[in-house]
This record gives C-alpha cells, sequence and structure tokens, in this order.
C-alpha cells in the first residue's frame, strides 16, 4: 500500500510501538519523523510478551515477517496451560511460614527485547531518526494554530502538522494531553520487581529443582510471586521477584526521586525468605547486585488520548502493570488503528483533530479494560483473587479468561468503529 498525505507526522520515543508505527507509515508513504531520546536504538528490558493480539497487529502493519526472521518461529505457542504444586506443603516442622506455589503458564511467548527491537530498527528509514532528543515540552506554533512545535532538552525545537507521543510512563507529549492543570497521572503501583538475568545452567549446577520449559513459570504466593521466563532458546533465565502492599494507596513520587536501583541481593532474599527451597535457590543465583524497579502506572486513567493534533500511544497513554504480559500488545494495538487512521483515504491534515479523537474514542475503553485485567492478575498471584487462595481458587482464576480477553479481541472491528465515529461526526462520508 502507498499513500500521499497533506500532512507531517512526528513520533516521539523510539521503543517498539512508537517504532512499529513509524515503520509501517513509512511504508505507507507518508512522512515521518522519529524523535529518540538516546543516542542510539537500544535494550530498554530484559523480555517483551506478544499475544495473538499483537501478532495480528505486526502482521497486519506488514512487520511480523521481520520479526519471525530474528525468533525461533516455534516458539510462537499460545494457550493457557496451569499446573499448580506445593513444592513446600505445610507441616508442623516446616520453618517456612507459608507454602510456595508454582504455577507453569502460558501466556504470551516472550523473547529478549533487544532481539525485538533489532528486528524493527533494521526496517526503518536512517534519515528520519534523529537522537538524543529529549522531549520537553509540546505546544501549538505561535504563528500557524494547525502546527505543532515540539521542544528538546538540547535547546532544538521541531515544528510540524501531526505528533504522536510514544515516549513511555513518563512522557512529556502526555502533558500536553492532559493539560497543565492536570494533577500528576503518574504514580507509584505499591509494586516493586527485583530483576535479575541467570544462565540456566548455573541454576541446574545450583541444584535447582523445578523444570523450566519454554512456558513462563510462576511462584506465587500472599503478596509476592516470582516469574521465571526462559530467554534465547533456554539458555538464559529472567528472574522478576515482585512484592506488593495493599494497605496503602497509590501515590506520586517527588519528580526527581529514581524508579530503579542497584541493591544487595540479599534484599530480595530478605524479602522471599519464607518461601520454600527451590525459590530461594533460585534467588541464590541472581547477580551479588539486582536491579530494583519501583512500577509506576498511568493513574487514575486518562479522559483522552488525545487534544487537537496531538495523540499518545502505548505507556504514555495507559502504563500498566506488567502481569499479564501485555503492555506492549497494546502499544502494538494502538500504532495499528493510528496507522490505519493516518492512511485513511478521507484523512486529511484538516481533519487530523477529529480523526485523533476518534481513535481516543476506541482505544481508550479497550486499553484501560487490560490496565484493569494486569491489576486484577497480580491479586490472583498474591492470593488476593476473588475465587480465593486455595489451588482451586487460583487455578479457576488463572484458567477462566485471564489472558483470553486479551488475546481474543477483534482488532479489526477497532478501524469500524473508528470510521464509524468519524461518519457519524461528519467528519468522513458515509
Amino acid at each position: 500500500m502507498s499513500t500521499t498525505k497533506d500532512f507531517q507526522v512526528t513520533i516521539i520515543g523510539g521503543g517498539v510501538c512508537g517504532l512499529a508505527c513509524a515503520i509501517a507509515l513509512q511504508k505507507a508513504g507518508l512522512s515521518v519523523d522519529l524523535f529518540e531520546a538516546a543516542g542510539a536504538f537500544g535494550e530498554i528490558g530484559a523480555g517483551i510478551g506478544l499475544g495473538s493480539n499483537a501478532i495480528h497487529a505486526l502482521k497486519a502493519m506488514g512487520l511480523f515477517d521481520a520479526v519471525l526472521a530474528k525468533i525461533n518461529p516455534a516458539s510462537f505457542r499460545l494457550g493457557v496451560f496451569c499446573s499448580i504444586q506445593a513444592l513446600e506443603p505445610m507441616n508442623s516442622s516446616t520453618k517456612y511460614a507459608h507454602p510456595t506455589i508454582f504455577v507453569q503458564r502460558c501466556s504470551n511467548p516472550s523473547y529478549h527485547y533487544a532481539v525485538f527491537l533489532d528486528a524493527l530498527v533494521g526496517l526503518i528509514d536512517p534519515k528520519s531518526v534523529h537522537f538524543k532528543k529529549r522531549c520537553t515540552s509540546v505546544a501549538p506554533s505561535a504563528t500557524d494554530p494547525d502546527r505543532v512545535i515540539v521542544t528538546f532538552a538540547d535547546g532544538t525545537s521541531h515544528e510540524t502538522d501531526l505528533v504522536l507521543g510514544a515516549d513511555g510512563v513518563r512522557s512529556k507529549v502526555r502533558d500536553f494531553v492532559v493539560g497543565a492543570s492536570e494533577p500528576q497521572r503518574v504514580v507509584f503501583s505499591n509494586a516493586v520487581a527485583y530483576r535479575g538475568l541467570v544462565p540456566h545452567a548455573v541454576l541446574k549446577q545450583a541444584g535447582f529443582k523445578t523444570t523450566l520449559t519454554d512456558r513462563p513459570a510462576c511462584f506465587i504466593g500472599p503478596d509476592r510471586h516470582m516469574i521465571v521466563t526462559p530467554l534465547k532458546n533456554g539458555e538464559l533465565v529472567n528472574v522478576a521477584a515482585v512484592t506488593a502492599r495493599y494497605d496503602v494507596p497509590m501515590e506520586a513520587w517527588a519528580p526527581d526521586t529514581p524508579w530503579t536501583a542497584d541493591v544487595p541481593r540479599a534484599e530480595v532474599q530478605e524479602a522471599y525468605a519464607a518461601w520454600g527451597s527451590d525459590a530461594l535457590t533460585l534467588l541464590a543465583c541472581l547477580p551479588e547486585k539486582v536491579l530494583k524497579f519501583s512500577m509506576h502506572v498511568v493513574h487514575p486513567p486518562l479522559e483522552s488520548y488525545a487534544r487537537a493534533r496531538v495523540a499518545i500511544l502505548g505507556d504514555a497513554a495507559h502504563g500498566m502493570l506488567p502481569h499479564l504480559g501485555a503492555g506492549a500488545g497494546q502499544g502494538i494495538e494502538d500504532a495499528l488503528l493510528l496507522f490505519r487512521l493516518l492512511t485513511h483515504a478521507q484523512t486529511k491534515k484538516e481533519n487530523l483533530p477529529a480523526v485523533l479523537t476518534a481513535y481516543s474514542h476506541v482505544r481508550r475503553p479497550r486499553s484501560q479494560d487490560v490496565w484493569e485485567g494486569s491489576k486484577r492478575a497480580g491479586m490472583i498471584y498474591h492470593l488476593r483473587g476473588p475465587s480465593g487462595a486455595t489451588h482451586e481458587g487460583i487455578r479457576k482464576d488463572i484458567v477462566s479468561g485471564m489472558w483470553q480477553t486479551v488475546w481474543n479481541y477483534d482488532i479489526d472491528s477497532d478501524i469500524v468503529r473508528a470510521v464509524e465515529h468519524l461518519q457519524a461526526s461528519g467528519t468522513f462520508a458515509a
């Protein structure tokens, strides 16, 4: 497909959803500039999950083959598999305060983030990419109300017809969409994740008994869980040990408070001291220093993902907890709808605000449903699910629709509903 349009697109943020959107629009013939804060495209995460919804979206944007070429096709298997067993049964002689429960599951296939990103980087026109450009503000042009000015930390600026903010949960583009008078929309979720990579051979040598397959494994317990994900054909194991509090409200941190820190391995070991021997063996194999990440989310939900000629997508719009492995997929869904709307035959410079409003109208309820589902999944892992903390209750909550509502969403209906919204408003001809 090739199209010519009378407007320029500027994308802020070179992560997965920003890159995917930029590449798809360029392939369709649109003029696109991408601005990235870092000095190069690089690894910003250990793993990324792709459900069937995200795979469908990548195919619809013509990007899936490039991803598939970088990743073992045999790993694209979907479905829910739940096997729950107590690794340390409760009895009068055990030293553990709680049994440790192991859940083997298949949610989204997981891949090393750098591999996935590399598949996309090779597709974008390098002349359209601008590095070391950290966005500090977005505002209407002072000389042309139909143009937008993006200002960067280095003092430069860029004028354009349309801005798409894919600049993550700390988004500066979101500040314009929400409005300067609105309160902070990024809050600490009261959950932290300790992250580290361990060679699988090291785990086996240490006596780790749990069998790891191509499916993520999840150790769950009261207000804690560990996701163990094989990467790079099983050579590496990504460990994410999560602890959460539910007795305090989610609140914004001071703007300059760091979200990440390198902490001693002993800190996470202490947090899991009451757990079973295999979980403790796993933690003992982590590096001496682990990354402690304080998980922040966009909350309360935004009233809109668009304002005038500016829209946001991905974590900038709906940064969520990672417990469904669905955040990246939602950003890719966003990118697909924007791609389809901006390449639509009736989209032109003069109706861009209405087109972006239709995008928000369709994507906001869908992504917010997934936001809520991700929060619920964490509560299930922490033995706070709606069906209770028994093995039967946990199994019921996990297998009865926890991922299906994410995967089985009719992405193609997004464009239908968005066009109907534009027709109803008189923006598009029926």
